[in-house]
């Protein structure tokens, strides 16, 4: 079956209902997606299906519909997106076993909501989880790369 990911297409042998995680992850050998919980509660596998985030534990692979974008598509490193620019100049990241699912999460936050009010990203945020607390910054990384879109 084909499936284009980060704007490559790909040939994966692989059972329909295998989780589209592992088809990254362990196939395609694209490993900034985590796993985490394999239940779509914690929101380490979040990746873009035609712009919109999606838990990738959830959807099987024969389900797909769309192209898909990880955190290794979102920007390059000579042209950052500006949800990773935030992320940096804000320092989010202590773990970081977490943040490209936040990252990807933000990003569709800021396509469907450029000016989005603190409760917007809290409700956005609100199904990905951070282990080491980083809220605050998330959301102050947020607002900075919100802040980009209106200038």
């Amino acid at each position: 079956m084909k499936i284009t990911v980060n704007g490559r297409s790909h040939d994966v042998d692989v059972p329909a209902e295998m989780p589209l995680l592992w088809v990254l992850r362990d196939e395609l050998q694209i490993t900034g997606v985590k796993y985490g919980c394999g239940i779509a509660q914690c929101g380490a596998c979040t990746v873009h299906v035609d712009g919109e985030a999606v838990r990738s534990c959830q959807i099987a692979i024969g389900d797909l519909e769309g192209d898909v974008t990880t955190i290794e598509g979102l920007g390059t490193p000579d042209a950052l997106h500006m949800v990773q620019e935030a992320w940096i100049e804000h320092q989010v990241a202590q773990c970081g076993y977490c943040q490209s699912g936040q990252m990807m999460q933000a990003a569709s936050l800021l396509s469907d909501n450029p000016t989005p009010s603190d409760e917007d990203i809290d409700g956005a945020m609100s199904g990905n989880l951070c282990r080491c607390g980083t809220y605050p910054r998330i959301r102050a990384a947020i607002k900075s790369a919100a802040a980009k879109l209106e200038g």
